[in-house]
């Protein structure tokens, strides 16, 4: 080989390495998308000096480094809440079946173009016809109450308030209302335009569809009861419900079915001042109307004999009562607020050593503890009374007493939490598993919830 040809094939080689050098270092420095840019190329590699790029954390990994790091304040999960936006007549708390919210499930990523999946042993390929899954449900508490100003209804669900108009039936002034039928059946007292008489009006509510929720325009529709209704009370499992109106110098006490309408006839009297309850389908009580100075006596109507008429206790000045769902038991307080339990097995007497009227407290379904709103600080005034009037109201703090150990637990003091305000507790209820105590304030009759579990 001549040395022109050896210089010429030496400069090729030369070019050639350097084109080859060169492509290598282009493709190794090519960074793509979602990459750390930082890596190492061809020539880095030989490079005894390394790289001068920092390292950084990838994204989504925390770094080992904290010191200074600071965690904000926990929130302290919301306890107690304001549900209506309007006062209220009154309400119910009732199991309602909802669509549950289920996390979508993942979906494996479609075969690329061209691909083939073959079909399983036995299977032709063909398409098979699956049976529809019905959406899965779950039933939760929910709340139905009656606008004082309207009488529309509306309904939330109890872990997440978000108010809806229900009914569109105008029913104006209502200023006591009790639901029954697991929230079906409705039982509204107002006033005439006359503002003298009182008017009882029994309702049954339409059947929601489920997911149906979202009806505003649905209508009441119902039949009065007599005039002269002086007291309504509702059977523990709400299906009916025990009125007292006049007939003549008398008050007679009814029963009635808010499913069939069927009525019964279970007391007559002459005295006309009682205030009635209906805690379990053996008994229906009834209490002297309270005023301070005087005093009261309670007595039961047995409607499994004879719908007998016995005094159970009394003599004692401004009685008011709450009777435990088992019949067991007597909450009781006197002109002093001083509340007590009375066994109606024993005939004994026993002070809770609290100070609150029975009309601010509710028992617990087994009839062992009982939640009450207790004053903070009580007024010299004629009670209950001065209470009922409105010339003095309280600013309650919300216990739990267990009756049988007389320990009581503070649940919260609603002044002091945020979103708080100044409560007189009235129309206490929980649902059926005591997660939450419902109440109404009786400053303004706003609905309020206070999660208990």
């Amino acid at each position: 080989m001549s040395k022109r040809n050896f210089i010429l094939l030496t400069i090729i080689l030369i070019i050639i390495v350097i084109a080859v050098l060169g492509f290598l270092y282009s493709q190794r420095n090519v960074t793509t998308p979602g990459e750390d840019s930082s890596g190492t190329n061809f020539i880095s590699q030989f490079n005894p000096f390394g790289s001068d790029k920092p390292t950084t954390t990838p994204p989504g990994t925390t770094p080992t480094n904290v010191s200074g790091y600071e965690p904000g304040p926990e929130q302290e999960e919301i306890k107690l809440i304001k549900v209506s936006s309007m006062p209220v007549a009154g309400f119910t708390v009732y199991l309602k079946e909802r669509l549950k919210e289920i996390n979508p499930i993942p979906t494996l990523p479609l075969s690329v173009e061209g691909s083939s999946v073959p079909p399983a042993k036995g299977d032709s390929g063909g398409q098979k016809s699956t049976k529809p899954t019905p959406p899965a449900t779950e039933f939760v508490s929910a709340l139905r109450y009656v606008d004082r100003v309207t009488g529309n209804i509306y309904q939330t669900f109890a872990d997440k308030i978000e108010e809806r108009r229900f009914s569109t039936t105008t029913i104006p002034k209502v200023y006591e209302a009790f639901f029954g039928n697991k929230g079906e059946s409705v039982v509204m007292r107002y006033l005439k335009q006359d503002g003298g008489s009182v008017t009882t009006f029994v309702g049954n509510l339409p059947k929601e569809l489920l997911g149906g929720d979202t009806a505003e325009d649905n209508e009441v529709k119902g039949v009065f009861l007599p005039e002269g209704v002086t007291d309504v009370s509702l059977s523990q499992d709400a299906g009916s419900i025990f009125y007292l109106f006049n007939v003549g110098e008398n008050i007679v006490g009814t029963t009635s079915n808010l499913t069939t309408n069927k009525k019964s006839q279970v007391f007559d009297s002459p005295f006309t001042e009682w205030l009635s309850q209906w805690p379990n389908n053996k008994l229906i009580t009834l209490t002297t109307k309270p005023a301070s100075g005087v005093p009261g006596y309670v007595y039961g109507i047995d409607l499994l004999n004879n719908k007998n008429l016995h005094q159970i206790f009394g003599n004692i000045n401004g009685l008011t009562t709450l009777t435990s769902p088992n019949g067991k038991l007597i909450l009781y307080g006197n002109d002093g607020l001083s509340l007590g339990i009375y066994h109606t097995d024993t005939k004994v007497s026993e002070s809770l050593g609290i100070k609150t009227l029975p009309e601010k407290c509710v028992w617990g379904m087994a009839s062992d503890v009982v939640y009450c709103g207790v004053p903070g600080s009580i007024a010299g005034a004629g009670y209950p009374d001065a209470w009922y009037r409105g010339e003095v109201s309280f600013e309650d703090q919300l216990w739990k007493v267990d009756t049988t150990s007389g320990n009581a637990t503070l649940l919260v003091d609603p002044i002091t939490v945020e979103g708080g305000e100044e409560i007189d507790s009235i129309k206490l209820a929980l649902d059926t598993d005591e997660n939450y105590l419902f109440f109404v304030n009786k400053k303004d009759s706003f609905l309020w919830e206070l999660k208990l579990k």
